[in-house]
Order: structure tokens, then sequence, then C-alpha cells
């Protein structure tokens, strides 16, 4: 009977994760032992069902920080130390991984522009400042290449583009995708590294065609584009680490889905007061 194996390893299992596998509920366990469930064991199964449902809708990636900001959204009051507690105790956590290792694109020979940033990763005003970078995916085929621009202010991917070669094709893809979406007044401080793919003639005058200011992190300085390198930590670590792919196309359709069904849409950013860049976006033009 599950109830009496519940009993028999509640010394080596918890209760509440051994009542979630064999699908029984705490309370029935208690009521089984002859004694009634407390209020706030009830009260907790309860909390679990909507901790295990929130977690689940945000793909396993959320922690209790997040989970707790989400529930609040929803209405309800619950404590963040006991959301945390319940998913210690569901066996809930956030998706984690190894330490991100920095990653630059190929060196250029070409003329760089200044720094203009200096690692001040913050806008007060949507489409004043963009940052770009690229990274690869591995998937059965080889590399896939991902290009990006960030817009500082809300954290939102503007444009994106993806290749199975890292040639400056993605990066012109990527910016106009984001010029023709956002379509910025001139002047709008554009960041990336010092990649050939940046500081490419052909990538230069589409800048200047578009009217951006061009700035570039200093020699060796991965640091100087972090906020970039972050947003591929971040998709690496909640989303293309978890999966493999067989092929490119698979690999698009996963970032397609995270970036815009998820990170710009619904994924709570601590930056942002917890909001999703979109909803951020909305609140801030609408004060």
């Amino acid at each position: 009977m599950k109830f009496r194996f519940v009993q028999e390893h509640r010394e080596t299992f918890r209760v509440g994760k051994m009542c979630e596998v064999l699908k029984v509920s705490r309370s029935g366990f208690y009521a089984w032992q002859g004694r009634p469930p407390s209020r706030r064991i009830v009260e907790d199964e309860a909390i679990s069902v909507q901790v295990r449902r929130a977690h689940r809708e945000a793909h396993g990636i959320y922690g209790s920080p997040r989970i707790y900001r989400l529930l609040r959204r929803q209405g309800q009051s619950w404590g963040r130390h006991r959301i945390a507690r319940i998913m210690r105790e569901e066996g809930l956590r956030a998706r984690c991984m190894k330490q991100f290792r920095w990653i630059s694109t190929t060196r250029s020979e070409h003329p760089a522009a200044p720094d203009l940033l200096q690692r001040e990763f913050s806008s007060t005003r949507r489409d004043r400042v963009w940052v770009g970078d690229v990274t690869q995916l591995r998937t059965g085929e080889g590399w896939l290449y991902l290009a990006m621009l960030m817009d500082l202010h809300s954290r939102k991917i503007v444009g994106w583009s993806t290749s199975s070669t890292p040639q400056q094709e993605i990066t012109l893809e990527a910016l106009t995708m984001a010029v023709e979406t956002r379509r910025p007044r001139p002047g709008l401080i554009h960041h990336t590294d010092r990649g050939s793919q940046y500081s490419s003639a052909a990538y230069q005058d589409l800048l200047d065609e578009y009217g951006k200011r061009c700035s570039m992190s200093r020699p060796g300085q991965c640091l100087d584009n972090a906020a970039a390198e972050s947003f591929f930590h971040t998709l690496k670590t909640e989303w293309i680490y978890h999966a493999h792919y067989k092929t490119r196309r698979e690999a698009r359709l996963a970032i397609f889905e995270y970036i815009e069904s998820f990170y710009n849409t619904i994924r709570l950013h601590s930056s942002l007061d917890y909001r999703s860049p979109e909803e951020y976006e909305r609140l801030r033009s609408a004060a």
C-alpha cells in the first residue's frame, strides 16, 4: 500500500516528495495514520499545487524568488520563505548550469570605435542604447550561430538572426530586424565587442545609414559587453543546455520559442522589478 511505503521510508525521504511521486495527498497519509492533518499541512498542500503549476508554466526555469513574485502577481499573499520551503520539499529548483565561458567573436583588423558605455548597462528610455553579440550553439549537424541586439532599457531582444556560419550576414540581419521593428531615432548607441562582423565596412556603413553611434568594448575586456554575454548565459542555462538538437532547424525553433514566446513576453527580470521586457515597456510608456 502506498501509505505504508511512505510510513516505512519517512526517515529516509521527505513525506511530501514521496506523496507526490506516489500520487497521494499528504493529508490522506496523515488521515491513514489515524490523526487529522493540521491546518498548516492542508494549506501547504493547496500552496504546493499552485507552486507546481507555476513552476511547470515557467518551463521549470524559475527558482523560489521568481515563483514567489509570480504568485504575488496572481493575487496570492504567501510569504517568500514559505514558498521556498515548499519548493525544497517538492524538489523544485531553478535550472542552473556550470560557470559560463566567455566567447568572443572573431578578432578584426578593421578600426574599432571607442567604448561609449564604460560598463554602464542601463538606459532610462527605450531605444537609446542597444548591445549586441554573437554566440554559437551545438547541434547534431554542427554549430549554429546566433546574433542578437538587446535594448538596455527593457532588456528586450529587439533583433536576432541565426546561421550555420559566423559571417557578417547574421549581424546585418539582426540589425535590420531591430531597426525595422523599433524605428529608433538617430543617435542611438550601438555597443558590441570588436568582432570582425561588427567592425566590417558593410556593418559600419549600415550603422551610418541608420544614424547609429558605434561603441565597442576595449581590447581583451569581455566584461565591457557583459549585458549581451549575460543574455547568452541565460539562454543557454535556461533553455539550450537542457535539450539535444539533432538539426540546426530544431535549434532555431528553440531559440525562436525562447526569445519570442518566453524571454521577451513572460520571463520575469529582477532588474525590471520582476516584470517581463514587454510589460516593462508598456508600463514605462504609459507613465
